[in-house]
């Protein structure tokens, strides 16, 4: 056999090779991935052959399924519409799902380890399998109020979110974005009709399939001087003690003024008195008298800077992703202090971004005693046959503030409520605490409205703890009493009273 006859025996033998490897490596690894994949109609139409676990809440279906006569057996569908999407998220025929739908898919579809005992009984009984059901920890009594005037706000704001949790177990019970979305077309399977819709959606500018609540982080404004305090207060400070205030305050290029000339006109405040009337130069100045580092440490100490939290199932850790909130740098370039933005920073301005989450996670701190516990959204889960598998146990995170300083601290709030910037929080037999927040932004903007809180009912137990945000109210009037107003209704509501 001469050479180039050799040769080519041996490049048809490596091709050969090469053929049966790959075959190989696609049965022994990938058969999988394509069995599975998407565009394989028929793994489309055996998911869509047994009903998929429903979501709920309150005894309320919130994503339930529809039979239908078409190829695709089961419609999932999603009756309460635009009031829950940005939690339930949703679940299309041929894109990826998002929200519950997705962190709790494989729960919800039946394939979970959890379920093979009903798979198991399944392949002998010869029932439908379906899927495992999901029940979340919301007040649909919250919820709905936190809907209804978010959207109906008396200020024309247009975006915003509103969040409650229990302080004491970190059960998220209410959840509310806006704009938000009607899920119900993106799970079409006319696969066509989902994607326009989808299409639309993504290319809306107010960008309603966002989660505000967890997604978003603006400057908080005022709302920060509640981490301002708790550094003063676990450095040598009372609440009685006096801070220099006065009607302006210079530190570097910034030149800080108070809202009005009638919050605290006089050289002194005590820093009870500065929370209460939202005192800006007494907090600048206090934020530059602590230094950088403690505020920032206080920040962080509260959930700042946390890149790891998701807020659904605690078991597993998965669920919503929520952004994490900052403090920025506040240093020069050299590394050393920038007093200017320290002492706007310690007014929530600046580089400060918070989420809404993290704004109800500060108040159900304080409220709590100091414990700040992971927030969850999923409380249980149930089989086909509704029997319980998981049920939560609430989880502390972080232990941010000792009780002594959360025991200040609500006392200090609920001077602002009943004294100072927060009236419109008030609820009837309830004893309620907060601070209120108008925070500046790009210029010419209108102004964003913040109010966090809590509530203790008449036993002395907390039993909500809210953020409420809107963004760019129209108008000169001050937005963070409109955000005070719908969170007093939000807690009501929360605490089972109130509500339509």
């Amino acid at each position: 056999m001469n050479a180039p006859l050799r040769r080519a025996g041996v490049v048809i033998f490596v091709l050969f090779g090469l053929v049966f490897a790959n075959l190989n490596w696609i049965q022994a690894y990938k058969a999988d991935e394509y069995r599975t994949h998407y565009y394989n109609d028929r793994v489309t139409i055996a998911e869509y052959e047994s009903p998929r676990g429903g979501i709920e809440a309150d005894g309320k279906s919130l994503a339930q399924n529809k039979e239908t006569d078409d190829q695709l057996k089961y419609l999932r569908v999603y009756p309460e519409k635009e009031i829950y999407a940005p939690i339930l998220g949703y679940k299309p025929v041929n894109l990826g799902a998002s929200g519950i739908e997705a962190s709790e898919n494989e729960f919800l579809s039946g394939a979970s380890d959890k379920l093979f005992a009903d798979r198991l009984s399944n392949m002998f009984t010869g029932d439908e399998p379906g899927g495992g059901n999901v029940l979340l920890s919301l007040s649909t009594k919250a919820q709905q109020v936190a809907w209804k005037q978010m959207t109906e706000n008396e200020r024309g704001a247009k975006r915003g979110a509103a969040v409650a949790i229990d302080p004491r177990t970190g059960a998220v019970q209410a959840m509310v974005s806006m704009p938000s979305f009607d899920p119900n077309p993106l799970v079409s399977h006319d696969v066509g009709t989902a994607a326009k819709a989808y299409e639309k959606l993504n290319k809306d500018k107010e960008q309603p399939l966002l989660n505000r609540s967890v997604a978003t982080t603006l400057p908080p404004g005022s709302v920060f001087k509640v981490i301002v305090s708790a550094a003063a207060l676990q450095n040598n400070f009372t609440t009685a003690s006096e801070i220099q205030a006065g009607s302006e305050y210079r530190e570097g290029g910034a030149t800080i003024r108070n809202s009005a000339d009638e919050v605290c006109p006089s050289s002194q405040v005590t820093l009870k008195e500065a929370l209460t009337t939202s005192c800006n130069t007494a907090f600048a100045r206090l934020g530059v008298q602590l230094g950088a580092d403690k505020v920032k440490e206080t920040a962080k100490a509260f959930g700042f800077e946390d890149e790891t939290l998701k807020v659904a199932n605690l078991e597993s850790n998965s669920g919503l992703t929520v952004a994490a909130s900052r403090t920025g740098e506040i240093a020069n370039p050299d590394g050393s202090t920038d007093k200017a933005a320290l002492a706007q920073s310690s007014l929530g301005q600046r580089d400060v971004r918070m989420t809404p989450l993290q704004g109800a996670m500060i108040a159900a701190t304080v409220a709590n005693g100091g414990k700040q516990m992971r927030p969850y959204l999923v409380q249980k889960l149930l089989g086909p046959d509704r029997r319980t598998i998981y049920t939560v146990e609430p989880e502390k995170l972080r232990d941010p503030i000792p009780s002594n300083v959360a025991a200040d601290l609500k006392d200090m709030m609920v001077s602002v409520v009943e004294n100072g910037t927060g009236k419109n929080a008030r609820i009837d037999d309830f004893t309620v605490g907060g601070k209120t927040g108008t925070a500046q932004n790009a210029e010419d903007a209108d102004n964003h409205g913040w109010f966090i809180g809590f509530a203790f009912n008449s036993k002395g137990e907390a039993v909500s703890a809210v953020c409420v945000m809107l963004e760019n109210v129209p108008g000169s009037r001050s937005p963070s009493a409109e955000a005070a107003r719908i969170a007093g209704l939000i807690m009501k509501a929360a605490a089972g009273q109130g509500g339509d």
